[in-house]
């Protein structure tokens, strides 16, 4: 038996969460967790440790975990997180002041793909890693979530959902064992009492047919009421209502991300050329953190504006401000003129609904698909052109007069890493106002006995590696996504309710929804993986 009262007295930091989520060939999946707790000077000994589990389809014979290298013996059903387990660490339990790193590893979960909303041929998986009670734990955790996709999948076929908050929005592509396809994200300021969900989808060839849960739980709500509807009326029109109020809400989830209005899409004639790279991004409906991180680099490398603090953003403006800066990028530099969090945030979304609704209207009679392959187009090239070139140098000079448009490409963050590890490039002339860390004035930041210069005229560039500059500009969207906009598919909610927003309804009815335990995912593309809330007692 457990007691509640003495559960209470819990109080720890988790300081490191890693996480790996394998998707087997099977078509179920294998979660593998690494918890690094502080125990608290003053607080109880953690003497059991609860994991949330996607869902009822796993067998405690598949559970093995262990606390500081030293095998777990007591594994059994959670009384607090259901689905889920415990964990007793009896002998083992981490004493007042001590750290303790647990291991649990669950083979074989089942029903966990479903078939992805966006392209019916790909299977989707969402998962959100297990939390802590608000009340129990403090301070932030490093978390690192990995997915590893089925064998066979090719590098160009997985596709990522979108990330949370704090999470830079794409994430860090690599290979694992077997040479596996990893999508890795991590946060080092994450929560350890937050729900985190992240998704991503595959084609459904790589796991058999039958694993992937085809029916949504809509379906089958449809199909039940079928029969019965008929005897249901008048209440029926009341569950219809609240039926559709749900659907309703969940279209306006997936309307978050889409800050386009609908007339744009109204076809056209021929393609609009003349766009910008950001007028672009509008276009192709980028993230709007990624939307941002480029109007920062546009702005600094104009000389408008030098990075004082990377995390949290702060900005030195220009005085006097150049006079080619275009309007968007002056109401961004005006956003940062305020230094109140939720006011600089106003000033950015109003920005960008200025932004969406000048290129609406550039768009008016120009084919959207048309448009949209043109610069899509642009983008590929950009990055033909960067890969192309063997000459660091040179591909750095390609790269920073199309880094707007590179950014464009879903898989930047990846690209970037790739094209610049292991080589030595000089700094651009604008790196010292993007890195406040970063001396123009030494030969090398780290090595200067190693690395040259380049000489341009009377001017000595200083050199620096590759895989610096490539972190550094990477790190860039995770910084405006955790540190200024916040949330970002709130962030995007606040500018698609003024440029896409939801038809007012012409139905009249009221009805309630009531809260409750248990787990229960909203997944943004019909997959619905959701570990629930665990541990901490």
């Amino acid at each position: 038996m457990y007691n509640n009262g003495y559960a209470q007295s819990y109080s720890f930091q988790l300081e490191q969460e890693v996480v790996h989520v394998f998707m087997n060939e099977t078509g179920t999946i294998s979660v593998e967790y690494q918890f690094t707790f502080l125990n608290d000077k003053w607080a109880s000994p953690i003497d059991y440790v609860d994991i949330g589990i996607p869902n009822n389809h796993f067998q405690l014979s598949n559970i093995s975990a262990s606390i500081n290298n030293q095998p777990i013996t007591d594994i059994q059903y959670s009384p607090y997180v259901k689905p889920g387990v415990a964990l007793g660490l009896s002998g083992r339990a981490i004493q007042p002041g001590e750290t303790g790193v647990v291991y649990v590893q669950i083979l074989d979960i089942e029903k966990v793909f479903y078939v992805d909303s966006q392209d019916k041929t790909y299977a989707s998986l969402v998962f959100s890693p297990t939390w802590f009670g608000k009340e129990y734990i403090n301070g932030t955790t490093n978390l690192t979530v990995n997915f590893h996709f089925p064998p066979g999948v090719h590098p160009d076929q997985p596709k990522w959902h979108n990330a949370p908050s704090g999470f830079i929005s794409e994430p860090i592509t690599g290979f694992g064992q077997n040479n596996r396809i990893v999508y890795t994200w991590n946060n080092p300021n994450a929560y350890g009492f937050e729900s985190y969900v992240f998704g991503a989808s595959f084609p459904q060839e790589y796991i058999p047919a039958s694993s992937i849960v085809k029916e949504s739980i809509w379906d089958q709500i449809g199909k039940a009421l079928d029969p019965i509807l008929p005897c249901l009326f008048p209440c029926g029109f009341t569950i219809i209502i609240g039926i559709f109020s749900i659907l309703g809400y969940r279209n306006s989830q997936r309307r978050k991300l889409q800050y386009l209005p609908p007339k744009i899409a109204i076809q056209g004639q021929g393609i609009k050329r003349g766009l910008t790279a950001i007028e672009a991004a509008i276009l192709l409906e980028q993230p709007l953190d990624k939307v941002l991180t480029a109007i920062l680099f546009s702005v600094i490398k104009k000389g408008a504006a030098t990075v004082l603090s990377q995390n949290p953003l702060k900005l030195k403006i220009s005085d006097p401000i150049p006079d080619d800066l275009r309007q968007y990028e002056q109401k961004f530099i005006d956003a940062f003129k305020n230094t109140k969090p939720a006011a600089q945030k106003k000033l950015l979304q109003d920005m960008i609904v200025d932004l969406v609704k000048s290129v609406s209207t550039k768009m008016k009679g120009f084919s959207r698909k048309e448009t949209i392959n043109y610069y899509q187009n642009i983008v590929n090239k950009a990055w033909a052109q960067v890969e192309a070139e063997e000459t660091p140098d040179i591909r750095l000079k390609l790269f920073d007069e199309n880094m707007e448009w590179t950014m464009m490409d879903r898989d930047y963050t990846d690209r970037t890493r790739k094209v610049f590890e292991g080589k030595t490039i000089y700094a651009p002339l604008w790196w010292h106002r993007y890195n406040p860390n970063f001396n123009p004035l030494q030969t090398n930041q780290k090595s200067p006995s190693t690395l040259p210069t380049l000489t341009t005229g009377k001017t000595a560039l200083p050199h620096l590696p590759g895989a610096d500059f490539a972190a550094n500009v990477v790190q860039g969207v995770q910084n405006f996504s955790g540190g200024i906009i916040g949330n970002l598919s709130e962030f995007t909610s606040q500018v698609t309710n003024k440029t896409n927003p939801i038809p007012a309804s012409t139905s009249r009815g009221s009805y309630r929804s009531g809260g409750g335990g248990g787990c229960a995912c909203a997944c943004a593309c019909a997959g619905c993986a959701c570990a629930c809330a665990g541990g901490g007692r």
